[in-house]
């Protein structure tokens, strides 16, 4: 074994790779990633289509597009500046660059297979969180459906 690559070993993957759902853009961020946390504002609730988003951030300069470059789209906020990149193809979300922090770039952690260094530990904008969250009651599994689990109402008393 080369020694880089028995460093490499010990200490995990210095990279962790990522793509949208085509394929057509593909990036790198270095791990560790600096930071992961929830967002449940409502901007970030409609650019993912979901109840919250969950993001691991990097330094830019520990960010890379591998494949795809041209392919990406951007849109600014206006009321807040932010930007938020996505494949044109088939509109993936791709990253989340914050106004007031242009070294930093966010991506979507649902996007890298592998391990990035951080767990999401924060939420932002917590108190945009909808009703309809789940918000960890108690699962039941459905009967005939392997892999489906549902919350079960509250059962009246006769």
């Amino acid at each position: 074994m080369k020694p880089a690559k028995a460093a490499e070993k010990r200490r995990g993957p210095s990279r962790a790779a990522g793509q949208c759902l085509c394929g057509a853009v593909q990036f790198e961020i270095g791990v560790p990633a600096r930071w992961a946390w929830h967002d449940h504002t409502a901007n970030s609730r409609r650019a993912h289509g979901a109840a919250y988003a969950t993001y691991v951030g990097c330094y830019r300069s520990r960010f890379g597009i591998t494949k795809g470059e041209d392919e990406i789209s951007r849109f600014t906020e206006p009321e807040t500046g932010h930007v938020r990149s996505f494949c044109s193809q088939c509109g993936t979300p791709i990253a989340y660059e914050r106004a007031h922090a242009p070294q930093m770039i966010n991506v979507p952690r649902a996007l890298i297979s592998s391990g990035t260094g951080r767990e999401p530990r924060y939420h932002i904008g917590i108190d945009h969180m909808q009703e309809w969250t789940y918000q960890g009651e108690a699962l039941s599994a459905l009967k005939g459906f392997p892999g489906v689990v549902w919350t079960r109402g509250k059962r009246k008393r006769a």
